[in-house]
């Protein structure tokens, strides 16, 4: 029971964090200038790092805890 919470809770944390850095990769991206430059491309490196391990945990999840 404190499991299955848990798990939902982490899966939709991730998800959730995967969200938030690609919209602000694409915001960063769209608003150009030194900005962009500077961190549109350490963004999407961190969302593509942020979706690995969504992936890998989501993948993990059902796998250890099928029914």
């Amino acid at each position: 029971m404190i499991t299955e919470i848990l798990v939902k809770i982490l899966s939709i944390t991730l998800l959730i964090g995967v969200g938030v850095v690609l919209i602000l990769g694409i915001g960063t991206l769209f608003k150009g200038g030194e900005t962009s430059k500077k961190y549109s491309n350490k963004l999407m490196q961190l969302r593509v790092l942020l979706q690995f391990i969504a992936i890998i945990a989501l993948v993990s999840f059902a796998y250890f805890f099928k029914n």
